[in-house]
């Protein structure tokens, strides 16, 4: 449903075409616009729940003659859906914040690691917006961590590794994004998110913003899109 309670053209779509949520368009976009997933993709959802990703990423795949896995990991016990998903879905039920990175790097194929890792990972929104966007970025950075490992924060200087010691003083080995692999992040909108894309672009080829036309207008979320990591 929309803010305002009525069911806008998303939500109606959602339903029309078997989706568990409207939130399915805004993987749609991303992979209509920056291509991420292709055949035979090791994929990671963090915050996998409802599971409208999970759709998505299986039908991004192609096939089952492709190849390619989904890994959905959430804090609550999530059902892959019978729309749009095959053999190749599976949900983990697991606090992504005390996640060992050996842990997650066995649920990928071969224990290789993940060549697609998304984080659609929000905090229970407060309302009150520093903190909620702060949460916001802490849940980013933990997917970057995941993803990237210390790699990520060797080349911070003192001034902004003192803004995020906070968030980053778990990090801890390498990540499990595959070299050359993609990561889509969400976070709240804020000062701090600037921050957090410059932390990401000397390791990825390229870092966009995106605020998916599914985006709710009330909605403060926005994603960065970082492909080919170096």
């Amino acid at each position: 449903m929309s803010g305002t309670g009525t069911a806008d053209f998303f939500y109606r779509e959602a339903q029309r075409l078997g989706y568990v949520a409207r939130s399915a368009f805004k993987l749609q976009q991303m992979q209509k616009q920056y291509k991420l997933i292709k055949p035979g993709a090791s994929i990671l959802d963090l915050g996998c729940a409802p599971g409208a990703w999970l759709q998505v990423a299986c039908q991004s795949l192609g096939p089952l003659k492709n190849g390619g896995v989904v890994v959905g990991i959430d804090l609550k016990k999530v059902k892959v859906p019978s729309l749009h998903c095959d053999a190749r879905v599976q949900t983990v039920c697991a606090d992504v914040m005390n996640l060992l990175k050996n842990e997650a790097r066995a649920l990928s194929p071969q224990g290789k690691g993940f060549s697609v890792i998304l984080s659609d990972m929000c905090p229970l929104v407060s309302g009150i917006t520093t903190r909620d966007a702060a949460l916001s970025v802490e849940l980013g950075m933990r997917a970057l961590d995941l993803a990237i490992g210390r790699a990520a924060f060797s080349h911070l200087n003192s001034s902004n590794t003192e803004e995020l010691d906070a968030s980053s003083s778990g990090i801890d080995g390498n990540g499990i994004l595959q070299p050359g692999g993609n990561l889509v992040v969400k976070l709240l909108e804020s000062g701090d998110i600037q921050d957090f894309s410059q932390i990401c672009k000397p390791l990825f080829k390229k870092a966009s913003w995106l605020r998916p036309k599914a985006t709710r207008s009330s909605s403060r979320e926005i994603y960065l899109i970082c492909q080919g990591l170096q």
